[in-house]
């Protein structure tokens, strides 16, 4: 694992508006810290840089781990997971109430393996929901 400077983790955070990027839950509704995760893990080549980080929940980032794509549902073929960076999210994913529905391939691998829409997940943000604090800012 390397090394990520204060400044480079103020960045991510500042750039994702302290809300992970993956399910658009804030950091400060969340128990555990969140985690400035490599989209593309060091094991497959990523660097530590600006353009290869974004912020996550933990049990995402723990599910996610080195994964860089994976199987279509659909059709079996082979697609990569969601990438912050270079893409947007609304283009792959919407929400159905407190679903996370993926839109594309790209969406079906990534709510998947992260297990986007598992109970206690789809739970916590119907509760957010509830409170008027999910999603912390609108899908772009």
């Amino acid at each position: 694992m390397s090394y990520i400077s204060p400044e480079l983790r103020r960045f991510v955070i500042n750039r994702a508006g302290n809300c992970c990027e993956y399910c658009l839950l804030n950091q400060i509704d969340n128990y555990l810290p969140f985690e400035i995760d490599h989209i593309i893990a060091e094991k497959h080549r990523g660097a530590t840089i600006e353009s290869n980080l974004c912020l996550s929940c933990s049990y995402y980032n723990g599910y996610k781990g080195s994964d860089i794509a994976s199987l279509d549902p659909q059709d079996d073929a082979l697609s990569p997971l969601f990438n912050p960076r270079t893409q947007r999210w609304s283009d792959h994913f919407r929400l159905n109430g407190a679903i996370i529905e993926p839109l594309t391939p790209v969406g079906r691998v990534t709510v998947f393996p992260l297990r986007m829409n598992d109970e206690m997940q789809v739970m916590e943000r119907s509760w957010l929901i509830r409170q008027g604090r999910y999603p912390s800012h609108p899908p772009e």
